[in-house]
């Protein structure tokens, strides 16, 4: 996921096969997606605001002279390292955080959040702070980003109202009780082919989702332009209404959507009291 939003070439596939639950990792006889776990961001390693606000280590304070901790970490700065005041920046890498939790949440397996991630935590660039006792690893309490942690909440609650997202069942594509569970989409041409799903730097994709009856339509944008994806029918009677969106603002209308840039926007259909209902409006 982490060289998915990074720009990284040839992600389309990886993005898709961890969103279906790792069924490449899991699928063994009997295994579900649930054996797994799903996280951006661990103990060690970067805090996942560090994780676009860095784009190399910083652990001179652990006095090993920034010889330890690891180097792969799949991480970038929105185009300055470390802590800036520009307005931009800090705006995009809210952008970011926000767009990563989004796909963390839509994605089938247990989830995992470490602790702080969700105020928005740093520690200013240091990817391995097991011997720091101070600022470094406290939680900063009176600077927590209150904004970020009801978006998690409402990414939890989104996700406890919708079976699709977490029916303990890898997505596969095929018929079920006439319908596909998963219908991968480009966003201009309908269903995705072997040559879209091959193509270098393609950083657009939609996830149609319907089980048990349950309709979520997903659209991963990490292209820095807008892009307009035509929407597909929603199953049944009724047209598509914006459930989320990490940053910006999208509205379906006339079966387009202007996906704003370095978002995900997750939309269901309103099929009247009961589509409402599933919401927890």
């Amino acid at each position: 996921m982490r060289a998915f939003w990074r720009g990284d070439d040839y992600k389309l596939g990886a993005l898709a096969t961890r969103l279906s639950g790792s069924g490449d990792i899991f699928s063994g006889a009997g295994d579900r997606p649930s054996r797994g776990v799903n996280f951006l961001a661990a103990h060690d390693g970067f805090t996942l605001r560090d994780l676009v606000s860095y784009a190399h280590k910083h652990n001179l304070a652990n006095g090993e002279e920034n010889r330890d901790g690891h180097a792969h970490n799949f991480s970038w700065n929105n185009g300055v390292e470390g802590e800036t005041g520009d307005p931009g920046i800090i705006g995009a890498r809210h952008a970011d955080i926000r767009a990563l939790l989004t796909t963390l949440f839509v994605s089938r397996g247990n989830l995992m959040l470490a602790q702080g991630d969700e105020l928005g935590r740093t520690q200013k660039g240091n990817n391995n702070a097991y011997a720091q006792d101070n600022e470094i690893t406290w939680l900063d309490w009176a600077g927590a980003d209150t904004d970020l942690a009801d978006y998690v909440g409402k990414l939890q609650h989104f996700r406890n109202a919708h079976p699709s997202l977490t029916r303990d069942r890898f997505l596969s594509g095929t018929l079920n009780d006439g319908a596909r569970d998963v219908v991968w989409l480009h966003p201009e041409t309908g269903e995705m082919t072997e040559a879209d799903w091959n193509k270098a730097d393609a950083g657009v994709l939609g996830m149609y989702l319907n089980i048990e009856r349950d309709q979520v339509l997903v659209w991963f944008n990490r292209t820095r332009e807008p892009v307009v994806a035509s929407l597909p029918e929603p199953a049944g009677k009724g047209h598509w209404l914006l459930a989320l969106a990490s940053t910006g603002f999208a509205q379906p209308e006339q079966g387009k959507l202007v996906l704003p840039p370095r978002c995900v926007v997750v939309l269901v259909p309103d099929q009247g009291e009961a589509s409402k209902n599933a919401q927890g409006r």
